[in-house]
């Protein structure tokens, strides 16, 4: 069917003429500019009337118009979508009954159906019904149809093998008859089209050598990403007359579409059972199954978890036992491992779960069974992941292409629920590197349903230390008392100021509690006077203070002065305890800095575990082994051993630095406890902790790091622990010998003094034996001197 050019634009409305030509859509005062549109038969015979000379054309377009009525009757109810639209303005002139129905105009005034079979549209344009963003995306393809035709006929270059003109386009279509969009692929027809250059002085191009251009070389430099795009945009449409009609041609791809855009919902990083991606999930196949609800069964042991998403009530897990849904749908979709339609839940509710589900208004269901296969000791099975379920309050609703179509989705529903076990496994704790990859390999073993297996290294050397802030404790207690005694004080001077002012037997009781509560603090604090210091304050001072400030200047200034004070998130006076806190907090930073730097070079030895918990000073707690990383050699163990201890050396110089730098008046003990045994460690998921000793004969390792921080010579019962120095425990004399040997060394590269005070460690409860080596760590010379060359230019 050939398309003849439209007649010469002359007797087109004015307002939208150049628009028009030009290929450029118009504004909205040019569309409401625009008559009301005649039929095809009476537009013709006024322009043979009153344009003589292109009798020819017309009688052109009479046939064509003939033709056109003859595909349209042919296509009658056919899927194939075909609107003939204005070149630039889009205005669509024919649209056949498949385009009409996914715009939404049937039995609506925008069209009118002609006995042949086809409708006519009256002034609606192609972008109207297109979201923004298609609309830019249609435009450009537009040009790029243009841009092919302009380079074909102004500079006879061929474009045929890039298929600029077979580029399609999907677009999402309002529908006022339907809340979600639908979706159209189109294709653009725009070979009949007559495109002639108004000012032939003007080259859009004079600056690109394609034609001096090889052919592959200019193909290839065409292919290139945005390429065409940024060339089409070069046109300047005001210098082209662009006449004839555009043809689309397409289809309704609404269920393709949501297909698409739910697999990868699916398919994306997030797990599918956040609640609200879960719920984005649930609207899709609400949408593309006309669901009134959807569930999710999750096999847990020997129970299973059900989540219901219905009548917009929040997803509340119900749980039921697998026996109890043996004779369920579930199981029987599972049994078959395809896509079940359950056409009337009424008639075949045999379980606790259907019946639930029944109360809840179901009627039919669609279940997608979520099975994959799997390889035991017992040989090849199948293993259960899940059942996606949709939901429906009336009865045959689901139909063979429902369930064709919750076919295609099953591989990614398969794939975003692994990846949902795998990161509700993998993402409840803070993993190691070091055995990250063990972790990894259990969370993809649960995600194809395997049964739980307990995460354990077996044969790991422990390596222990500590450096702890001495005394840290009765600092805290000075803080505390001296913060007391002040906002005491400030109370004291309202009371006296009281007195002064008037009479008051109650305010002069007042004032000596509050000097008996002053010598009480003077002798002694702990830690619940804190609180009990403040209760009184509030109770026995502050519920008076409305009346004090009435009382005189000299008491109101007291108040204030009283209030100043205790001006703080804390509301009461804490300037040494923020002295405190902040002092610890220095600390335990750059004890934590140092630990890090080390901890780096420690793993480029070989990787390894290692934990770090920081309170009153820093400990670690590093597990070495060939079950971690398979190249552990003994090497690599004396090496780390070795490394720990310069570590800790390091950290008790950082404190040094800081008690040189007078940010710090505490004093720290460092402490290494040696084992030479390995231990069995296993993640427990039932405790916060990430690993614990497995078996009776690693307990007893357990209990010494426990219990070894406060332990005592034997004979001098003094701790063994001793502020900047490093202890080393151990138990038997192989360790003693290795790690004589290492002291050797720090002393040699001046970590610690060459001087070794030894000793035994007092019984702690059921551990006996214990020995203990102690040196005193060197500051760093160097550091110091330059600190204080430093110190001593500023002053």
């Amino acid at each position: 069917m050939s398309t003849p050019k439209s007649p010469s634009p002359q007797n087109n409305n004015n307002s939208v003429k150049s628009r028009s030509t030009a290929g450029i859509a118009p504004t909205e005062q040019d569309s409401k500019n625009l008559p009301s549109e005649p039929s095809m038969e009476q537009l013709l015979e006024a322009l043979a009337a009153q344009v003589p000379s292109q009798s020819a054309e017309i009688e052109g377009l009479k046939t064509w118009k003939q033709d056109l009525e003859r595909l349209f009757q042919f296509l009658g109810d056919r899927r194939v979508l075909i609107a003939v639209m204005e070149p630039g303005t889009f205005a669509i002139r024919y649209a056949n009954a498949a385009f009409c129905r996914l715009a939404g105009w049937e039995n609506t005034p925008l069209v009118t159906q002609s006995n042949n079979g086809w409708f006519a549209e009256t002034g609606t344009t192609l972008l109207e019904l297109f979201e923004e963003r298609d609309v830019k995306m249609a435009e450009q393809l537009y040009r790029r149809h243009l841009l092919h035709w302009v380079f074909k006929q102004f500079y006879q270059i061929d474009l045929d093998s890039l298929r600029v003109l077979d580029e399609p386009l999907t677009a999402s279509v309002k529908n006022p008859q339907h809340r979600e969009p639908k979706f159209l692929e189109f294709w653009f027809g725009s070979e009949q089209l007559k495109i002639t250059r108004i000012d032939s002085k003007i080259d859009e191009f004079v600056d690109v050598p394609l034609k001096l251009m090889p052919v592959a070389e200019r193909e290839a430099w065409l292919m290139q990403p945005n390429q065409l795009t940024n060339l089409a945009d070069r046109l300047n449409l005001d210098n082209y007359r662009v006449e004839g009609l555009l043809l689309l041609e397409g289809f309704d791809v609404t269920v393709q579409e949501q297909i698409r855009r739910l697999t990868q919902l699916l398919i994306d990083r997030n797990s599918m059972l956040r609640p609200d991606k879960f719920e984005s999930i649930d609207g899709c196949l609400r949408s593309l199954f006309h669901a009134d609800g959807t569930l999710l069964l999750r096999p847990d042991g020997e129970q299973v978890q059900l989540l219901v998403a219905k009548d917009d009530q929040k997803l509340q897990p119900i749980v039921y036992s697998m026996q109890s849904l043996e004779a369920s749908h579930f199981f029987k979709a599972t049994a078959a491992n395809q896509v079940w339609n359950v056409p009337d839940l009424r008639r075949e509710c045999e379980t606790e779960c259907d019946r639930a589900l029944r109360k809840m208004g179901t009627r039919s269901m669609l279940l997608l069974p979520l099975v994959v296969k799997s390889v035991t000791r017992e040989g090849c099975g199948q293993r259960i992941l899940g059942v996606v379920g949709l939901l429906c309050d009336r009865p045959n609703h689901f139909n063979n292409i429902d369930a064709q179509q919750a076919q295609e989705l099953i591989p990614a529903f398969i794939a975003a629920l692994r990846q949902a076990m795998q990161q509700r496994f993998t993402h409840i704790h803070n993993i190691h590197p070091a055995v990250e990859w063990r972790f990894a390999q259990e969370a993809e073993r649960r995600s194809w349903g395997l049964p739980p297996e307990t995460i354990v290294f077996p044969e790991v050397h422990p390596l222990y230390g500590i450096s702890d802030i001495r005394g840290s404790s009765d600092e805290r207690n000075r803080a505390i008392q001296t913060d007391l005694l002040e906002q005491f004080r400030l109370g004291l001077a309202i009371a006296d100021a009281v007195c002064q002012t008037q009479t008051t037997h109650l305010g002069e009781q007042l004032r000596l509690d509050l000097l008996d509560y002053i010598q009480h603090l003077k002798e002694k604090v702990t830690v619940d006077m804190e609180v009990r210091a403040a209760e009184y304050l509030n109770e026995r001072l502050e519920v008076y203070f409305d009346y004090f400030i009435q009382c005189g200047p000299t008491v109101l200034a007291a108040v204030e002065a009283y209030r100043t004070a205790c001006d703080n998130e804390h509301k009461s006076v804490y300037s040494d305890r923020t002295r405190y806190d902040r002092m610890l907090n220095l600390i335990g930073t750059k004890l934590q800095e140092t630990w890090a730097r080390w901890q780096e070079k420690m793993q480029q030895i070989l990787p390894h575990y290692c934990d770090i918990e920081c309170t009153d000073g820093i400990d670690h707690m590093m597990y070495v082994g060939k079950s971690i990383d398979p190249k552990f050699t003994q090497f690599h163990l004396h090496s780390l051993r070795y490394e720990q201890l310069r570590a800790i050396c390091d950290c008790g110089r950082t404190v040094f630095r800081l008690q040189a730098e007078s940010q710090i008046n505490m004093e720290l003990a460092h402490l290494v406890l040696v084992q030479n045994t390995t231990i069995d460690i296993f993640h427990n998921e039932n405790t916060e902790k990430m690993f614990d000793v497995k078996g009776t004969r690693d307990i007893r390792y357990e209990l010494v790091k426990k219990r070894i921080e406060k332990a005592v010579e034997k004979n001098e019962q003094q701790r063994i622990t001793q502020s900047g120095m490093l202890t080393i425990v151990y138990s038997t004399e192989d360790e003693w010998e290795e790690y004589q040997q290492y002291l050797r060394y720090l002393s040699r590269e001046g970590w610690v003094e060459a001087k070794v005070q030894t000793g035994t460690v007092e019984s702690l409860q059921g551990v006996s034996g214990l020995k203990f080596a102690r040196v005193r760590i060197l500051p760093d010379t160097k550091s110091l001197a330059e600190y204080r060359e430093v110190t001593v230019v500023s002053d």
